[in-house]
């Protein structure tokens, strides 16, 4: 009987390295976490719009957000997520160097974004007790921040495992997941970037 089963798997036909990979309970798992974290995002964004439209006056700070930081940084953040999509394509092609090096490039991206944005920060004139506008400011891009940690870690534990020769081909489903959380987490910054430090210059 164990030799019949035996036989039977190897006659089935081989998968090629870029066929798609199947979506297992790791990809649905990371996607209830993107829409439930997407949903506070937009409660908390729908927060800074509701208060920008009910003040007529006084909810902007005299000096809003200069963009002469946060548009680089934007582009930074743009460029790792970028680096996570060359990396998943590499190792759906065979390609394990190419996945390493993007996932190394991700993540030193990733850490210059963290320290842009302290520093970013460290230049605001407005602090977080001072308005209602710098109370939602800080709270949302830490919150923001956060989640760009737990990225950071989870593109640091996948570039070991990567350099460690865990995944290949098919077998590279962490990948896919990590890599899907990272694309969310520079959406999202879209959407914050927008609202900080692009609308208060459109009100203007």
């Amino acid at each position: 009987m164990t030799e019949m089963a035996l036989k039977g798997a190897l006659a089935q036909p081989r998968v090629p390295v870029g066929s798609i990979r199947r979506r297992g309970t790791g990809w649905w798992g990371v996607l209830t976490l993107i829409l439930t974290e997407g949903s506070l995002f937009a409660y908390l964004l729908f927060s800074y719009y509701y208060f920008a439209l009910q003040s007529s006056s006084g909810f902007l700070p005299d000096k809003p957000p200069s963009i002469a930081l946060s548009l680089p940084n934007t582009a930074i953040l743009l460029l790792s997520s970028g680096a996570v999509w060359w990396a998943d394509a590499g190792v759906r092609r065979g390609r394990q160097r190419q996945l390493v090096i993007g996932l190394a490039i991700a993540l030193v991206l990733g850490i210059a974004f963290v320290s842009v944005q302290l520093v970013e920060w460290s230049s605001q004139t407005f602090a977080l007790r001072t308005s209602q506008y710098g109370s939602l400011f800080y709270t949302i891009t830490g919150f923001h921040m956060a989640h760009v940690i737990v990225g950071l870690l989870v593109l640091a534990a996948l570039l070991v495992w990567s350099a460690l020769g865990y995944f290949a081909g098919r077998r590279s489903a962490p990948i896919l997941i990590g890599g899907a959380y990272w694309h969310f987490v520079d959406a999202v910054w879209l959407a914050v970037f927008f609202t900080f430090y692009i609308t208060p210059y459109l009100r203007r």
